[in-house]
């Protein structure tokens, strides 16, 4: 009994004691840590099966919708230099698409013309930056232009209807190589792949039978509708008095004006996205007549350094001013020739830099005194389609890139000129070639409409009464009106035209209300 309880007495000493429990006590953390780490996968596991589960239903809705937002945010990387915004917010891309394996992207970039530019820039930009995203491993892009249309309103001539750009190639003086400008410019711009006319308007000395050689020099007419048929050489499209059978035209000038007028606006143009018109001498009955009946986009002023030149041509400029057609290039002709290794000035400098400086026209082109370019003219083939690769040649590629690049900047701020936010409820003004901004409200133009419906012309007595406009009223179209005024749809029918000029007059609105919540 005593031997027993001497073993049951029996103590092992603290140091082998706490090694067999620190032994135990590790072997149970680590069991512990075993478990905790098996029981999170266990819930991880479990998470993403309903995570997995929830989601197969709109996973494919989901995943287009992503991927989209993926393309377009590539996309919006490419800056269109002449409106400064992405391509994405001036809506140029077009029928996005992306396959059921999503891993191939197919979309349209739909440019304002057919001549732009850059368009091979575009096109390998956007090659680039959308196959750039980890998930896209083919990229189809398709090139394409905007249909050919006018962006103003009124009743134009049927004739006009579908033309673009209509560009006015003027000098207001005889002999400084204007026509030869204008069929040249149009030829370039047949070369950068648009569609091109050429409206001859010079009835009394029309150029284009001579520096053309159309197979047809004849104009057709249709009996039953009365209208023209153009004649066509490489791919222009051609009317001219020249063209009609009745050489230099001998007549007044109130006739004059009716036949540019008839020959302009019942000519069949089609589709073209730029009718290039080859102005006469001077600033007469026919500018001011194709200046009304024509919606001019822009005009090109053709000069020479002689001071003579300069003094005609100003008020030519002043003229396209006062008619609200922007002046956006000018070329200066017969500026110099090269001999013995030197560059000799036979009639002076500063011409076209005095027309630029003084008027604020962006762009100055110089054209050398060349034998052959006279003489293309002169045999019906124009320089730039005989020589492409030719100096005279590169000088008309850059004056063609300028007028593309100036029509698209025109047209966009036109069309976005004067806007109507239905959000916050007003009208929003930003006129061409100003940074300023306003806000005006609907009821407020509506009262200030002066055309003779809400003005008597004699009395000049107001008709339309502050009551008689609804404080809420809000106009249903607005659509520019040539470079200078808009054209307002009223939901009683009235159509408003209202002058930028006028517009900047009226009270503008300070505290603009901010959109209402959605």
């Amino acid at each position: 009994m005593q031997s027993l309880n001497s073993a049951l007495s029996f103590r092992l000493p603290f140091p082998i004691l706490r090694s067999i429990y620190g032994t135990f006590a590790h072997r149970n953390a680590i069991c512990r840590q075993e478990c905790t780490r098996a029981n999170l996968r266990i819930s991880n596991l479990n998470s993403c099966r309903v995570r997995a589960t929830s989601a197969s239903a709109d996973a494919s809705t989901m995943s287009v919708e992503m991927a989209k937002r993926d393309v377009l945010g590539a996309l919006s990387q490419i800056i269109d230099p002449d409106f400064g915004t992405d391509i994405v917010s001036c809506g140029f891309v077009k029928d996005l698409e992306i396959n059921a394996t999503f891993d191939e992207v197919s979309f349209r970039v739909e440019l304002t013309t057919p001549a732009c530019p850059i368009k091979d820039m575009f096109e390998e930009k956007a090659n680039e930056v959308v196959a750039a995203i980890p998930w896209v491993k083919k990229v189809n892009v398709t090139m394409s232009a905007q249909p050919a249309k006018t962006v103003f309103a009124g009743e134009l001539p049927k004739g006009l209807q579908k033309i673009s750009n209509i560009i006015a190639v003027s000098s207001c003086k005889g002999g400084v190589g204007k026509s030869t400008v204008a069929v040249n410019l149009a030829y370039t711009l047949a070369g950068m792949g648009a569609r091109v006319g050429i409206f001859d308007a010079d009835v009394f000395g029309p150029s284009l039978p001579t520096m053309v050689s159309p197979g047809n020099r004849l104009l057709e007419m249709n009996p039953e509708t009365r209208s023209i048929y153009p004649t066509e050489y490489l791919g222009v499209k051609l009317v001219s008095f020249g063209f009609a059978g009745q050489g230099r035209a001998i007549m007044r000038g109130p006739m004059v004006s009716g036949v540019v007028n008839q020959l302009l606006t019942t000519a069949e143009w089609g589709e073209l996205d730029y009718l290039v018109i080859d102005m006469p001498p001077g600033t007469g009955d026919i500018h001011l007549t194709l200046c009304q009946v024509a919606p001019l986009t822009a005009a090109v002023i053709v000069t020479t350094p002689q001071k003579l030149s300069f003094i005609d041509v100003a008020k030519g400029v002043r003229m396209f001013s006062k008619l609200k057609v922007p002046c956006i290039a000018v070329v200066e002709n017969m500026c110099y020739f090269d001999a013995d290794g030197k560059r000799y000035f036979p009639f002076g400098k500063g011409s076209g830099s005095q027309v630029v400086q003084q008027f604020g026209i962006p762009h100055l082109f110089d054209l050398p005194i060349r034998p052959t370019l006279s003489a293309s003219g002169d045999d019906g083939m124009p320089e730039v389609a005989r020589d492409p690769q030719g100096e005279v040649a590169k000088t008309f590629q850059d004056l063609g890139v300028c007028v593309v690049q100036q029509c698209a900047k025109i047209r966009q701020q036109v069309s976005t000129a004067v806007s109507y936010d239905r959000l916050r409820k007003v009208i929003r003004v930003k006129v061409p070639d100003s940074d300023e901004e306003f806000f005006l409200h609907p009821a407020t133009v509506r009262r200030n409409d002066r055309s003779a419906q809400s003005v008597d012309e004699w009395t000049g007595e107001q008709k339309i009464q502050y009551g008689d406009v609804p404080e809420d009223i809000e106009p249903e179209e607005i659509r520019p009106m040539g470079n200078y005024a808009v054209s307002i749809t009223w939901p009683d029918g009235f159509s408003q035209i209202a002058p930028y000029d006028q517009l900047e007059m009226i009270e503008r609105l300070v505290d603009v209300p901010l959109p209402a919540s959605t």
